[in-house]
């Protein structure tokens, strides 16, 4: 069924001839307060999987959901059609469909509602790939092929029928025992900004609105504890946590954001007028939606105390700039009638947010006269028969399949080695630890498996997922493999150590698989909800691995994690060491690889990884003060640094040509540096781009990263890149409150991390300070001047 009106016959907000904005206003003037309202909340549904239309999702804070009520007024939004149960691909597709057809014919403007689903590391549904996790996309350092990540799982999420995906997460790591670090792209804001920028442009040029999430703050929380308040001062909110979000808004051109669940010294995000209006849209322009991260204006009444009512509630996050609530009806609905009805709240206030949905419908093409709700998936099968449709769309295809191990490979980093690897013909491997034998333990939290399929176990994944010992016997074909756990993820049992010893001492080298279990609020040992007390690998592993380490049997340490971890004495005992962040279906094959060397490790850390478990929060974003010093007896010096990372051959630095060592405040300073591989195989490099100021109107951080340059260089060959530092990557929050360029003495350091600066270059920067903004420079311009093969 479609909605064709002829255009002679067509009222104005169907006109496709005129501004958009036109459009919007002649729909809004049409509608009354409850059709108005409609438009500014979403339904929690799930898609049926015979094909019929979405049922309402219950959870124990909705109320009891009448669609035969509600319809007619129209909806704003349906929630995770596809993300609520397991559902064949094609079936839920079939659902949507039936469901939007029934909500035009609701709804007497025929107004069809906005779909959304997650889609943090992949579309999360049944069936659809699972890609490595964000923080994996971090340790990549490569932001073109985040981009063609995301373009994957939008296009696949286009084509069966949603519209908006809740991704990516800008959050930075302040504190690595908070359970989403897993979701973050790590703990440098340019990092996370480019890398959110690159998934921002791949979503929204396959048609799906990408929401940012979270503004702001929520990885500050107090202790690394989900939801607790932050207090953080104006500083580090504006260069640390502000950031990525304006990065990304400038420069990938999101249509939604999403606010934190968090306060800020007692204000929550979601009522925080400054934060919403006055920032993100005044200041930085922002014209798209902002929507409420799951019951996040009823939080405002349950959990920060701010409303006495629903109403008050839905009054204050309306004020400061909220315009849907999600997942669904709670405050938004008769709540907010009344509040308009007796004069708490100006229907101006809600005339605004409409207006904003009623835009991103035109944008999206679902008030137009030819507007189909058939999506391409059902268009290119048809949509008669349910039981024939069954199966006959593919989320997980070769070409996902593909990208998906592209990331894995380029994202695993290797901490150590002592020239173990790669491992060369072993006769005998003995495999030990919990992560060896668990297919969810490439997982992140909200990949469907991990976030929704567990609550079926009738039901199977709906992808391959290879362990880590499926994949070692397949790349070790000659190898005899001796596997005993010897413990759980984090059961804390240590009655198994002694068999996993005794495999050990017969084995030419040992697997030691270790990591986390993703889940929700509690049921895993990473993922939302799921904040650890210290940086001790989980259950009994650091006893299970400081014992196989006692044997002096060549050792391999593999970690399957959503964080990092403190390894205790492995970091100088072991053999080497393997850091995979949740790396996705395709994890285990490129870990293996890895181990063989078929692939060259080419991963960075994104996240430093601890000496010891108690020295959270910390990261190397740190002032002087904040690192080792003589007036504490904590040395919160990291085991490896940020940007860390090994391969198999060596690139060896030198100084290129530089620039003068004097510019202006507003000028640039060139630093060059060549790059050679001295190995016998394909090298990468990532060249990462540090500034250093040594005298401020404020404490700075020793190190920060302004750019990087991921390089691949084959055996023999070299390159000279020049690298242009514009003045504005050196400016922060001043003491007045503004950002500016101070004059004074900088500090360019280029290196293979943010300890290991291979090349400096001193510049004075001359001339008063001087403020800047919105448009100032952003990255370096990197270019690569000569490449020479051998």
């Amino acid at each position: 069924m479609s909605t064709t009106i002829s255009t002679s016959t067509a009222p104005a907000w169907r006109n496709t001839s005129i501004p958009a904005d036109q459009r919007a206003e002649a729909l809004l003037d049409e509608l009354t307060l409850e059709e108005k309202i409609a438009q500014l909340f979403g339904v929690w549904v799930g898609a049926s999987n015979e094909g019929g239309d979405v049922a309402p999702h219950q959870h124990d804070m909705d109320d009891v959901i009448d669609l035969d009520v509600l319809l007619p007024q129209g909806l704003g939004q349906l929630t995770r059609p596809f993300g609520s149960a397991p559902v064949d691909p094609a079936l839920g597709a079939l659902s949507l469909l039936r469901s939007q057809r029934r909500i035009v014919a609701s709804n007497r403007f025929g107004i069809p509602a906005v779909a959304h689903e997650e889609c943090l590391a992949g579309f999360a549904t049944w069936g659809a790939t699972a890609y490595p996790v964000p923080l994996a996309w971090g340790a990549s350092f490569n932001p073109q092929l985040i981009e063609r990540m995301s373009n994957r799982i939008g296009s696949d999420m286009r084509s069966v029928g949603v519209h908006q995906g809740l991704a990516p997460v800008l959050d930075v790591v302040r504190d690595a025992r908070w359970g989403r670090v897993e979701e973050t792209i790590g703990e440098d804001p340019y990092l996370v900004g480019t890398i959110g920028t690159a998934y921002v442009r791949g979503l929204e040029s396959a048609g799906i609105i990408a929401t940012l999430k979270h503004f702001v703050g929520y990885s500050a929380s107090k202790a690394g504890r989900n939801l607790a308040p932050v207090s953080i001062g104006a500083r580090e909110l504006a260069d640390v946590l502000l950031t990525p979000f304006e990065m990304v808004v400038r420069e990938g051109k999101p249509r939604s954001v999403m606010h934190a669940y968090t306060d800020i010294d007692g204000v929550p995000s979601v009522a925080d007028e400054a934060l919403l209006t006055g920032l993100l849209r005044d200041t930085w322009g922002f014209e798209g939606t902002v929507v409420a991260d799951y019951f996040g204006v009823a939080f405002l009444k349950t959990l920060h105390g701010l409303a006495g009512t629903w109403g008050e509630a839905a009054s204050l996050a309306l004020t400061a700039g909220v315009d849907v609530e999600l997942p669904t009806v709670k405050t938004f609905g008769a709540p907010l009638v009344d509040a308009v009805r007796s004069g708490d709240l100006g229907e101006e206030v809600i005339d605004r947010a409409v207006r904003r949905v009623l835009r991103q419908k035109i944008d999206l093409g679902l008030l137009d006269p030819e507007w189909d709700a058939t999506p391409d998936a059902l268009t290119r099968v048809g949509h008669g028969d349910a039981d024939a449709l069954r199966g006959t769309v593919d989320l997980d295809n070769a070409g996902n399949r593909s990208l998906a191990r592209e990331i894995a490979e380029q994202s695993i980093v290797l901490l150590s080695n002592d020239g173990i690897l790669p491992l060369t013909a072993p006769q005998r491997i003995a495999v030990v630890g919990p992560t060896a034998d668990d297919p969810f333990a490439v997982l992140g939290c909200y990949s469907f498996p991990a976030h929704v399929g567990v609550q079926h176990p009738e039901t199977t994944p709906g992808i391959a997922l290879p362990t880590l010992l499926d994949s070692l016997a397949v790349e070790f074909p000659g190898a005899e493999i001796d596997f005993v756990s010897g413990t759980s993820i984090d059961g804390g049992e240590t009655a198994g150590i002694a068999a996993a010893v005794d495999a050990v001492r017969r084995a030419d080298v040992v697997i030691v698989a270790l990591g986390d279990r993703a889940g929700l609020f509690g049921r895993g040992t990473s993922g939302e909800g799921c904040d650890a007390e210290s940086l001790r690998l989980p259950g009994a592993q650091q006893d299970l691995l400081d014992a196989v380490l006692a044997t002096g049997v060549p050792s391999v340490v593999t970690l399957l994690s959503g964080r990092p971890y403190a390894l205790g004495a492995a970091g100088t005992a072991a053999s080497a060491i393997v850091q995979a962040f949740f790396a996705g279906e395709e994890g285990t094959p490129a870990l293996a690889g890895i181990l063989s060397g078929r692939v060259n490790p080419g991963g960075r850390l994104p996240v430093s990884i601890p000496a010891t478990e108690g020295t959270q929060p910390s990261t190397y974003l740190a002032a002087p003060l904040a690192r080792s010093s003589e007036v504490s007896n904590i040395d919160p010096t990291a085991a490896f640094p940020f940007g860390h990372g090994l391969g198999y051959a060596r690139v060896d630095w030198s100084a290129g040509e530089h620039g003068p060592d004097v510019t202006t405040v507003d000028g640039v300073a060139t630093v060059g540096v060549s790059l050679r591989n001295a190995g016998d195989r394909t090298a990468t490099e990532v060249v990462q781009v540090y500034v250093h100021d040594p005298v401020a109107s404020v404490v700075r951080p020793t190190q920060r990263l302004v750019g990087y340059h991921r390089v691949e260089l084959e055996p023999g060959e070299s390159v000279d890149l020049s690298i242009e530092v514009s003045a504005d990557l050196t400016s922060f929050t001043g003491r007045q409150g503004a950002r500016i360029v101070e004059p004074g003495e900088i500090v360019i350091g280029l290196g293979a991390s943010s300890t290991d600066i291979r090349v400096s270059r001193s510049v004075r920067l001359t001339g008063a300070a001087r403020t800047v903004g919105f448009d100032r420079h952003l990255h370096p311009l990197v270019t690569e001047l000569v490449r020479q093969s051998a």
